[in-house]
């Protein structure tokens, strides 16, 4: 069962959620709140798998409530998905670096959104690679590294690089099996060896660390 606390500033965004959610049956709505203050406070008290996340908020915003949730120097953090109302919105760049597992837009189809929230609970994130793509390029300038003459780094075996550079370029794990001519259990073990090598959470960290480290540029 995947437990989903909702968060948004709109009582009515905020019915639709849980709607949608209620009529999963793999889904418990565990709580819906309207501020990022109400948020942490919930999301703590209940720890749900996924906290679904507007941006704009009284209160506390999205961002800071996402960095107080599942940032750096959270020792239990939770799972955030970001939900924007713009395609491009310079927020959402903001909030993933503030540690959210991925984000969507509001006005993706109800499917989307629950396959979104799965995907963040099993611990597969960076929601919509196409969407990721154009957000990599349109904030190239934001994405320059701090040492763009990195190489891959030591602990990573020739291959992991390359999958990580694909992760870095917004693809999914069906993109990298095929670009790689592999299976996608096995580029799923090699995102979990990334991860665990070079100590992050998801596959978020893993793309803005790769541009941050200048083994992908933008």
């Amino acid at each position: 069962m995947t437990r989903v606390l909702v968060c948004d500033d709109q009582a009515l965004i905020r019915t639709g959620y849980v709607t949608i959610f209620d009529a999963q049956d793999d889904f418990e709505v565990v709580g819906e709140v309207g501020d990022g203050a109400a948020a942490v406070a919930a999301a703590r008290e209940l720890r749900p798998d996924v906290v679904v996340m507007d941006i704009r908020m009284p209160v506390l915003d999205g961002i800071e409530a996402t960095r107080q949730l599942a940032g750096p120097d959270v020792a239990d953090p939770v799972r955030v998905l970001v939900v924007t109302t713009f395609n491009l919105d310079e927020y959402v760049y903001e909030a993933l670096r503030a540690g959210a597992s991925g984000f969507l837009l509001k006005d993706s189809p109800p499917a989307e959104l629950v396959g979104a929230v799965r995907t963040i609970a099993a611990g597969e994130a960076l929601v919509a690679p196409s969407v990721t793509r154009r957000l990599i390029g349109h904030f190239g300038e934001r994405l320059r590294p701090v040492d763009a003459g990195a190489s891959r780094p030591a602990v990573l075996a020739p291959r992991e690089a390359e999958v990580l550079t694909l992760i870095a370029q917004g693809m999914s794990n069906a993109e990298i099996a095929a670009a790689l001519v592999l299976s996608q259990e096995t580029v799923k073990t090699y995102v979990s060896r990334i991860l665990t090598k070079l100590d992050l959470r998801d596959r978020v960290q893993a793309v803005v660390y790769a541009y941050r480290n200048g083994i992908v540029s933008a």
